[in-house]
């Protein structure tokens, strides 16, 4: 038994990978049983994905690599040949018994096992059904596979990130992690809950049609609502900001600084802290507008006044003004900051290898229904038996199905 806000909500995951999983560990914290089916030998993709792999408790490597441990904790994992007419019976049964399904097979690939939303629907018309595909459920592309990295490059992001043209380097790069699944994964959560409320009210459930170009397009934000007025393509820009100056990173005396100017009383105070108050009545300079507009001109300066102090004198001094700055740390940096520290985003949870497997916590907090962490990330088929007896299947039946290679 869980504890939280969805105690007692059952999710039946049959996605892998990251954007499905990222969406039913978001329901795991949140206090839901999740059983995550895996295929018997190999499991989700993502526990091959490594090094580094976890350290059992005597500091030998595991076969679960970081990749997986990082979106799969407070999840049982339950093994099952899908392929084979009684791991089918198996899935249909747990499907019955559950709310949500989550799923992110190619489209109509489900069909063919009885797994797709009409087949469990017609035996559980409550069912909550999330299908996550690349390209969505229809449309020229929906047969297609879809990768984050594909669609970072098909959705535009891309084409907005990486360093300008001209410069050393230019050209497009995506997000250093896999941006559009994470973004999936809560747009599925979201998506999820609502449908939730809805079969509260009416007893209905319903499918829900993810893709990650619609989601990519959908989260581009400002960038898109950019080129939709004007009818210009935003172009990359490196570290800049298109609507806002001065807002990217500066040399400082030791390295770099992110400055984050918000608006015209911010840049006042930094012109009278960088000894340049004059930057402020500036025409070229007073206003936002006007500093985009004459962006060319003022980052080199800038850049020469950022260049006298060092990154923790410019913080100090420009954090006791509120003139938003911070340093551009690295990971180690990131666990290390007395914020991080203060908010507990480190997890250590005990693993079934022994030892523990750290984890990054989850940032939603609740005042009435606290996140829990009650299990870590499971090993391929550690709660398969006990799942199995929970069905009713007696231990002569559990090894006859471990035989016969269903589960």
């Amino acid at each position: 038994m869980t504890s939280g806000a969805l105690a007692g909500l059952k999710v039946l995951d049959l996605s892998r990978v990251l954007a499905g999983p990222w969406a039913s560990q978001l329901l795991g914290d949140l206090g839901a049983e999740v059983i995550k089916v895996e295929k018997p030998g190999s499991g989700d993709d993502t526990r091959g994905w490594g090094p580094p792999w976890l350290a059992d408790g005597e500091g030998r490597a595991t076969s679960d690599a970081a990749y997986f441990l990082c979106t799969n904790r407070n999840k049982r994992s339950l093994t099952v040949d899908m392929t084979q007419p009684e791991g089918q019976a198996i899935l249909r049964e747990l499907a019955v018994q559950a709310d949500v399904v989550l799923e992110n097979f190619k489209v109509g690939g489900l069909k063919a096992y009885g797994l797709d939303y009409a087949s469990l629907a017609a035996l559980n018309p409550k069912l909550v059904y999330c299908s996550i595909t690349g390209f969505g459920q229809d449309g020229p592309y929906a047969a297609r596979a879809g990768y984050d990295f594909l669609i970072q490059g098909m959705g535009g992001l891309m084409s907005v990130t990486g360093r300008a043209t001209g410069e050393e380097g230019a050209g497009p790069q995506k997000v250093g992690v896999a941006l559009t699944d994470i973004l999936t994964g809560l747009y599925a959560g979201n998506a999820i809950l609502a449908a939730l409320l809805h079969r509260e009210k009416t007893g209905q459930g319903q499918h829900i049609d993810l893709a990650l170009l619609d989601v990519q397009v959908a989260c581009l934000a400002n960038q898109a609502m950019n080129y939709l007025v004007s009818g210009t393509a935003p172009k990359r820009m490196g570290n800049g900001h298109p609507n806002i100056v001065p807002y990217q990173d500066f040399p400082t005396a030791d390295g770099d600084m992110i400055l984050a100017i918000g608006n015209d009383g911010q840049f006042t105070r930094f012109c009278e802290i960088a000894g340049h108050a004059e930057w402020a009545s500036d025409e070229r300079f007073a206003s936002n507008a006007a500093r985009v507009r004459h962006r060319a001109e003022l980052l080199p300066l800038l850049r020469q006044a950022t260049v006298m102090k060092t990154t923790a004198e410019w913080i100090a001094l420009l954090e006791n003004a509120a003139v938003p700055c911070g340093p551009i740390n690295d990971l180690a940096g990131v666990f290390a900051d007395p914020q991080v520290m203060h908010r507990a985003l480190r997890v250590d949870l005990p693993h079934a290898a022994g030892g523990s497997t750290p984890q990054v916590a989850n940032p939603i907090r609740y005042s009435a229904t606290p996140i829990t962490y009650h299990s870590a990330p499971p090993q391929l088929g550690q709660d398969t038996e006990a799942i199995l007896r929970e069905l009713g299947r007696d231990a002569a039946e559990v090894a006859r199905l471990k035989a016969a290679n269903v589960v």
